[in-house]
């Protein structure tokens, strides 16, 4: 599944720009910077090797075909070989993130909000609550279906999306609600999907999981071993996988999980090959397109089966 006679996603090319707020993390590099158009974007440099970027630029673009509100991702490059994505700032001007550990701190007793996993205390029940609150207006500019009544359906979503791509990365830094002073709270955009879709994955593994006979080590039992960051209740022990979480997301939120599974019903396999064969030759191999093709297959089949 090449990109052959495909017209692939643009790479932005960084070696004009003027770096604000440089920030060294390890061994990659993130900045703000204004465009040529005065638009404030952040660029966030991707682990050579790992598909960071293509992940993330795969996930915006189901989320765009699934409506669901999300951060603009687009492939990038800086000094002509570091490799990485930007995003427009969602957060407008005099406006501030607020995260989910800093929510959950005030509404949680003693809330470990230092910790991004295994946090038990960091649970579907209480995420719900917190985001179903009548003075969080819906994510800036989008229009809401009549099927979703508060912002808890909106991040039924975000769940859906989760389960749909394997990403294990929704902690409690990875979604959050946006105030700006004198006009009030809004909830963010979904943001950061990188731990999705197997990127991770060496070609070698994503070959023999495509071609084995080996119930344990096949591409069904890898998306369904894929973990949440979200626990049931703070005495459980384990995390919820990515499909569990949304399960009990859709309980709470019935009509919104109904249209977020109607608008997933729309997408077919041809789409999901659409998107990753837009993606360079040279940033993803044949192999991991391969893999994350049937990844999607098996998740969307895995969520369009679900009973709530």
């Amino acid at each position: 599944m090449g990109s052959g006679g495909i017209i692939p996603y643009p790479i932005i090319d960084l070696s004009n720009c003027v770096p604000e707020q440089l920030e060294q993390l390890g061994t990659k590099t993130k900045f703000w910077y204004y465009d040529e158009q005065g638009e404030y974007r952040l660029f966030k440099e991707g682990r050579p090797g790992t598909g960071e970027n293509w992940a993330e630029k795969v996930c915006c673009e189901l989320c765009s075909q699934l409506k669901i509100p999300h951060a603009q991702y687009e492939l990038a490059v800086w000094k002509d070989s570091r490799k990485g994505i930007v995003s427009p700032t969602f957060v407008p001007e005099g406006g501030r993130l607020i995260l989910g550990n800093e929510l959950l701190a005030k509404v949680v007793k003693d809330y470990d909000d230092s910790r991004r996993y295994r946090l038990r205390q960091h649970t579907i029940r209480v995420v719900m609550a917190v985001t179903a609150s009548k003075n969080i207006d819906f994510p800036i500019g989008w229009q809401p279906p009549k099927e979703i009544t508060d912002n808890a359906g909106v991040m039924v979503g975000y769940l859906m999306l989760d389960a749909l791509v394997s990403n294990q990365d929704r902690h409690h830094e990875n979604w959050g609600l946006i105030h700006i002073p004198e006009k009030g709270v809004s909830f963010a955009p979904t943001f950061d999907h990188a731990s999705s879709l197997g990127r991770n994955e060496t070609d070698v593994s994503r070959i023999e999981r495509l071609q084995t006979k080996d119930k344990g080590r096949s591409v069904e039992t890898y998306v369904a071993r894929a973990k949440s960051a979200f626990y049931l209740s703070n005495t459980n022990t384990r995390p919820l996988s990515t499909l569990e979480a949304f399960v009990e997301g859709a309980k709470n939120r019935q009509e919104a999980a109904r249209y977020w599974l109607k608008m997933l019903s729309r997408i077919d396999l041809s789409s999901f090959e659409a998107i990753l064969s837009r993606i360079p030759d040279t940033e993803i191999t044949d192999p991991a397109r391969e893999f994350s093709c049937k990844m999607l297959e098996l998740n969307c089949k895995r969520l369009l089966d679900v009973n709530f």
